[in-house]
């Protein structure tokens, strides 16, 4: 078929309908693997170096699943409705008293305020302390790191991701990376844990306010191997119901609640 011509380039666009890829966004959203009766509102696969970006309503399941045991997902998280407001790493470490990000644990805003709960961590192997990989850094291990190149970096894509709701560059703040880890040492060093690990593991989080996620799919900045390493992330999310007041992580910890309690104090208007 050719396309040398408006009408034959018509014609071979429109017997593209249908396909499907391994990587891409399903629309309308459908998945056969989720609670009876939610209502999917996001279903897609994230290829080796690609980003996603999702506005969430409050309540909202989203699960990550890395399907391959190779993914490294990093994630930035604003306020929907004020992106000034946006995931803080040093709050959600220091106020919980953990390095460590896992089940039953909260993710907080710069305000105060849980923005997702970590649900079900069957990976137990993320970093909040690295950060996003970058041009450089990328050239400097694979010989380049352009966006648009062999191997894109992890902030050139939520440079992407975040333009999709009107942010730049300067709203790109650390983030939180998923399924890589690292450990640190007695002594302070940083050990990376970054697999590859079993396939299928994965991380369920509640989002506790109207949120926009970003994503990146890319190798861990602390990654040893010379090689661009990383294989497909599956997102899926579902309606739900906000938190409730005798929820388990809601009142595990008096930090914990307290953050609770800015988020509810925000949403009662």
């Amino acid at each position: 078929m050719t396309t040398a011509d408006p009408k034959s380039a018509r014609d071979h666009a429109r017997a593209q309908a249908g396909t499907r890829v391994d990587a891409m966004p399903i629309l309308p959203a459908l998945a056969d693997d989720v609670p009876v009766g939610a209502r999917v509102v996001w279903e897609e696969t994230l290829a080796p170096g690609g980003y996603g970006a999702k506005r969430l309503s409050r309540g909202t399941r989203l699960r990550l699943i890395d399907s391959q045991g190779d993914a490294c997902l990093s994630m930035l998280v604003f306020n929907a409705e004020m992106s000034t407001e946006r995931l803080n790493i040093a709050d959600t470490l220091k106020v919980q008293w953990n390095g460590y990000i896992t089940a039953g644990k909260l993710i907080l805003s710069d305000m105060g305020r849980v923005m997702l709960s970590v649900l079900t961590d069957t990976a137990a192997t993320h970093d909040a302390f690295c950060g996003a990989s970058n041009q450089a850094s990328n050239a400097r291990k694979y010989g380049d790191g352009f966006n648009h190149g062999q191997h894109p970096n992890a902030r050139d894509r939520f440079m992407l991701g975040v333009a999709k709701f009107g942010l730049s560059r300067k709203d790109v703040h650390p983030c939180l990376n998923w399924f890589k880890g690292v450990r640190i040492e007695d002594d302070g060093t940083t050990v990376p844990q970054v697999g590859p690990f079993p396939a299928g593991r994965e991380v369920i989080l509640r989002a506790e306010m109207d949120l926009i996620v970003v994503f990146a799919n890319t190798p861990h900045v602390l990654d040893p191997r010379q090689t661009y390493s990383v294989t497909p992330v599956r997102l899926t999310a579902w309606t739900g119901e906000v938190t409730s007041e005798d929820d388990t992580i809601r009142i595990a910890t008096p930090e914990g609640l307290r953050a609770f309690l800015n988020t509810e104090d925000y949403y009662a208007r």
